[in-house]
């Protein structure tokens, strides 16, 4: 059952053009990384601090920077995993057209995705930015100085107020980051769910709009999702072991239409079938559905 749903993946990534991967926690796990809500997470260890509270209070900002320098929450400093190298295959391919991903780990950057093509919706966790002019500060320089003084970042450009460049609770996600993801999920022909449980939103919204909008929808995760009935493709399993396999098999084919269609010697393929499929503990489903060209 696993090996003929990995098949399917590989037939659906071998057809699309442009793929749009959308990673959630549960790729950086598989680095070491903990996720947030589950038990043992980092809403399990540490509450966390409000936005506003954060702007408001100078004791939550060196709370939080003590919890950002002290790495106590675990979101940097760790390696990226095969899940991550295999979307680096599909993008040197030419198949993977950008990472949306609700992670602040920078770890799609560190494996060689290029920034311009990864869209964090809830910031990036390996540096900070000013809340009042947006100047980025590296961590490295603003620990030395607050280990040194005890003195609370503030901007080198203007004296405001400094922050890791994360979406924090409170915070609202910034309207041009969002659009930008809209139209990824929208001009995609094959939406990958890697590791998220889809419970957040608007960042969940993503993978329905881009099915709506005809684009064939795979979920590869761990866990069951609210939104399992819509994918043509459900996978519950490790995202690094699954992917790495099936970009290995995919890429390794002969170039050309024709090898991977085999017999059809003119390079064209047939009509394109999405695949429901259902792998875990849950019962098999598949069933192909016609679509268009």
């Amino acid at each position: 059952m696993a090996l003929e749903a990995r098949q399917d993946l590989a037939r659906m990534i071998g057809e699309a053009r442009r793929i749009v991967a959308f990673t959630g926690a549960g790729i950086s796990t598989e680095s070491g990384i903990p996720d947030f809500r589950s038990p043992g997470g980092v809403w399990s260890k540490m509450s966390p601090i409000l936005f506003q509270d954060f702007v408001a209070d100078p004791e939550k900002r060196r709370e939080a920077w003590g919890r950002a320098f002290s790495g106590r929450a675990g979101w940097v400093g760790a390696a990226p995993n095969e899940g991550h190298y295999a979307l680096v295959r599909l993008l040197e391919a030419g198949k993977l057209s950008s990472v949306i991903t609700q992670n602040v780990d920078n770890l799609h950057q560190d494996s060689g995705i290029p920034a311009a093509r990864v869209i964090e919706l809830h910031g990036n966790a390996s540096y900070a930015t000013c809340l009042d002019c947006g100047m980025r500060h590296e961590l490295a320089d603003l620990r030395a100085r607050f280990v040194e003084t005890d003195e609370l970042p503030v901007c080198q450009a203007c004296g405001g107020i400094v922050k890791t460049a994360t979406i924090s609770f409170g915070q609202q996600l910034k309207p041009q980051v969002l659009r930008k993801a809209e139209l990824e999920a929208l001009n995609s022909d094959l939406f990958l769910v890697l590791g998220s449980s889809l419970v957040v939103y608007p960042a969940a919204a993503l993978p329905q709009i881009a099915k709506r909008n005809g684009a064939a929808l795979a979920i590869l995760n761990r866990e069951p999702t609210d939104i399992d009935s819509m994918a043509d493709l459900v996978l519950n399993d490790e995202i690094g072991p699954v992917l790495s396999v099936v970009a290995a098999t995919l890429l390794a084919r002969p170039a050309g239409r024709a090898a991977w269609w085999g017999s059809d010697q003119r390079g064209s393929r047939p009509p394109r079938r999405s695949w429901r499929y259902r792998t875990g503990s849950g019962s098999r489903r598949r069933r192909p559905v016609p679509r268009p060209h």
